[in-house]
């Protein structure tokens, strides 16, 4: 079972601005986290927190090389990360297919190393998975969401899709990136839906505009 690492503490509070929970300590038992990549991390965050079942979130850098990496060093594109959202949730209240879909739809996989006007590395489209529910709900969704891809004659996925533990430690990043739409509500965002919807069933998610979770 892969453990969560953590391996540089935030410098400062490890309180979910929205959630008002912890980000890093401990889990409620059953939980289960599942690490995703889709372009600038601010607005990917916040379509997880809104999804009931969502345990809590938090945004750092995965999948590269460097340790203890920076958002200006992870920016320059050496390091080979990508800036990732960590998404804890409860398998009880919802489902990894659930989470996929809003994966899927929120952002163009389809775009190697780029989202919108964001171009480098660390934009890239990823999906890291600690279980092998994840796994399977990830290659199953990939597969249904090409077809629709397809036939809205759109391009090819090109989502790196691998185990958490090959993708190497995920580094939090700095303390004024976490939730950071909900302190900056006008802030920056090129997530939403892309026109393709993914078959796996209805997601009732929240419009983007609304920055709280359903309750």
């Amino acid at each position: 079972m892969f453990t969560r690492k953590h391996t540089r503490t935030p410098e400062a509070s490890d309180l979910h601005d929205v959630l008002d929970v912890p980000m890093f300590s401990e889990l409620p038992d059953g939980s289960a986290t599942l690490y995703v990549a889709m372009g600038c991390f601010w607005g990917a965050e916040r379509i997880f927190w809104k999804i009931p079942g969502v345990v809590t979130t938090a945004v750092g850098y995965m999948g590269g090389h460097a340790t203890e990496p920076t958002y200006e060093d992870v920016c320059g594109g050496g390091t080979g990360h990508t800036e990732t959202v960590m998404v804890a949730y409860d398998p009880s209240r919802v489902s990894e297919r659930e989470l996929f879909k809003a994966f899927w739809e929120n952002h163009d996989p389809t775009t190697a190393n780029r989202q919108g006007n964001d171009v480098g590395t660390q934009y890239r489209s990823a999906i890291y998975w600690t279980t092998p529910q994840q796994e399977r709900a990830a290659r199953e969704t990939s597969a249904l969401f090409q077809e629709a891809l397809d036939d809205a004659g759109r391009g090819a996925i090109t989502t790196e899709m691998r185990p958490a533990d090959e993708a190497g430690p995920f580094w939090p990043a700095e303390l004024y990136h976490q939730q950071y739409l909900s302190k900056h509500p006008g802030g920056y965002c090129n997530h939403g839906f892309k026109g393709v919807t993914c078959p796996v069933g209805v997601a009732d998610l929240p419009a983007q505009t609304d920055v709280l979770p359903p309750r």
